[in-house]
Order: C-alpha cells, then structure tokens, then sequence
C-alpha cells in the first residue's frame, strides 16, 4: 500500500490542494500499477511561521520581500 506525504506550506486554496491529490494518485497509480484502492496521499500544511530555510521562517521571508518591494514603489 503506497502511502505519499507531501508538506507545503499554509496557503493554497482547496481547489488546488483537491488538484494536487489526484494528480499524485493517478501518477503512483501509473507508476507503480497497484490497485487505486490501496494508495493513500497526504497533505500537511505547515504555517509559514513553523517553517525555516536558511535559519529565517517563510513568515519572515514573505515580510522581508514584502518590505523590499514597498521601498521599491
């Protein structure tokens, strides 16, 4: 039974999240050729503030890029 974890972080409306399972699913189902029954795909979302990349939080980030582009105007 395959199980696919997929983490993203918080902030894609449900059509797409809906989108993203299915595609997962059809793609493990044709890959791998095992019954559509038996493949479980799950997605975490994670809040930008519980999330880091190069010791700063994607919360911070956005902020940064946010203020970046606010001087720019």
């Amino acid at each position: 039974m395959p199980l696919v974890e997929i983490t993203l972080a918080e902030g894609r409306a449900p059509e797409q999240i809906r989108t993203l399972l299915a595609d997962v699913h059809q793609a493990v189902h044709k890959a791998l050729d095992v019954p559509e029954p038996s493949i479980r795909v799950v997605v975490r979302e994670v809040p930008p503030a519980h999330w880091s990349a190069g010791g700063q939080t994607l919360a911070e980030r956005a902020a940064s890029a946010n203020q970046t582009e606010n001087k720019g105007s």
